[in-house]
């Protein structure tokens, strides 16, 4: 009974998500389709990707507001310096990336020298990110370049956001599973100062995850610029509601500490599945948002109840 209790309590999203697709499949039939599944993976690419660099932050025990923000102003530039400027399709990759992790690295530093809460370190950064994007493209879409747009495309068939989705999962997997950076991260979320006094850089994890987050939210970036063939300056927006909310729904502790890669990815799939079966059953959008709104708060009212238990 105690193994049953705790493969539901660490696996309640995968269990939701299959219900719920076994519902849509007696409701809907369409939504079983080869071609529905697919529009469902492309859908949950960019929440996925944005996600899982948000899981390094909720690990550590922080929130990141910027990602959507970070993620438009670097496709912007990256459309930008590729079809504006000419710059080499390597080059545009690179810029896009850089400007992630700048940004990301800005909000670390912030957070662990000038000790301002994520919440509002963040905060102020995604306002940045926001204007920025809105100043260099004077509020209007700008086209995309070669190198941005396989993003959007196809490999044998392949969609390359599900492709793009996969790599930066079991890379985020690897860096979380794999490295003394990533056990770090599950420490300092855990209990900071245990996790000073045993010799861990504290400033440095916390500015290392935000780094992360911000390359994470940058290729989510040139997956959407992709899909879109341009770069729009209100692109992702809200989009951080979305990433949080999978990593909760995935299990993940808003307190830090816990938190698993593939927990985020079911948190994506499930979130993607609501608002795809609510299309395919001609739910209005207003509604959707409803929706989505409980879920998050059944997903954190779950977390309050399991820290709950755990302190007793």
């Amino acid at each position: 009974m105690d193994k049953v209790k705790t493969f539901v309590a660490r696996n309640g999203a995968l269990i939701g998500l299959v219900l719920l697709c076994i519902i849509l499949a007696i409701g809907a039939p369409a939504f079983l389709t080869g071609a529905n599944l697919l529009n469902v993976g492309i859908q949950a690419a960019t929440t996925a990707i944005l996600a899982f660099g948000e899981t390094f932050v909720i690990i550590e025990a922080g929130i990141d507001l910027s990602v959507g923000a970070v993620a438009a102003l670097s496709s912007m530039l990256a459309a930008y310096t590729g079809a504006s400027m000419g710059f080499p399709p390597a080059l545009t990759l690179v810029v896009c990336v850089a400007v992630g992790a700048v940004f990301g690295a800005i909000s670390g530093m912030l957070n662990a020298w000038m000790r301002l809460p994520s919440f509002i370190a963040t905060l102020a950064m995604m306002s940045v990110a926001r204007g920025l994007t809105l100043v260099i493209s004077d509020g209007r879409p700008i086209a995309t370049s070669a190198a941005v747009n396989f993003f959007g495309g196809t490999i044998g068939g392949m969609p390359v956001p599900i492709l793009t989705m996969v790599v930066m999962g079991v890379l985020a997997a690897v860096i979380l599973n794999l490295t003394t950076a990533g056990r770090a991260m599950y420490a300092v979320g855990g209990n900071m100062e245990a996790a000073r006094l045993s010799g861990i850089s504290v400033h440095r994890t916390q500015i290392r995850v935000f780094v992360l987050s911000g390359i994470f939210a940058a290729v989510a970036g040139l997956v959407i610029a992709g899909r879109l063939h341009s770069a729009q300056p209100q692109a992702a927006d809200g989009y951080e509601m979305d990433a949080i909310a999978a990593v909760v729904i995935g299990g993940a502790s808003l307190a830090g500490g816990k938190g698993r890669v593939w927990g985020t990815f079911v948190g994506a799939i499930l979130l993607a599945v609501i608002r795809n079966g609510l299309n395919i059953l001609n739910v209005s959008s207003f509604w959707q948002q409803v929706v989505i709104g409980l879920v998050i708060a059944a997903a954190v009212s779950v977390d309050t109840l399991r820290r709950k238990e755990d302190t007793h």
